[in-house]
């Protein structure tokens, strides 16, 4: 058994509807991947997080622009699903982090289907002092301390 304490896991629901899906009447993938951002946010205002909109003003922080990701699509999901977005940061680094995601469906008899798992890295970003893009900045210890 490990001392290790589960990080906190938000969980994100989205009904597949069915302009989400492709002529075989399956999610279209990218699909996934807007959902999926709308549960990063998602994430963040559930742990107590406020807009990125209140964070830029307050302290310059813009959001969570994405850096990298990895998806594994497991099984179909088509309109009519609810899926379920779990979220968690697997993985706290100096700029960056790792959030994590399980897509599950509950079926009628109880039993539930993974759909996709993703691995994404973002940062914490700000605008560059020159007005030219946008930069990485160190995690905010409140964030974090929100978030963990």
């Amino acid at each position: 058994m490990s001392d290790t304490p589960s990080p906190r896991t938000i969980v994100y629901t989205q009904r597949v509807e069915f302009g989400d899906c492709d002529p075989a009447r399956i999610v279209w993938f990218p699909n996934f991947f807007r959902w999926i951002d709308a549960a990063s946010r998602h994430f963040f205002i559930q742990c107590g997080v406020p807009p990125w909109n209140e964070t830029e003003k307050a302290t310059g922080l813009i959001g969570t622009p994405l850096v990298d990701t990895h998806a594994r699509f497991v099984k179909t999901a088509s309109y009519g699903d609810t899926l379920q977005i779990h979220v968690h940061v697997a993985e706290w680094r100096d700029k960056s982090f790792v959030q994590r995601y399980q897509i599950q469906r509950e079926n009628k008899d109880g039993s539930v289907d993974l759909i996709m798992e993703c691995d994404e890295v973002r940062i914490f970003a700000a605008h560059r002092e020159d007005g030219k893009g946008i930069r990485a900045i160190p995690i905010p210890a409140d964030i974090k301390a929100l978030c963990a």
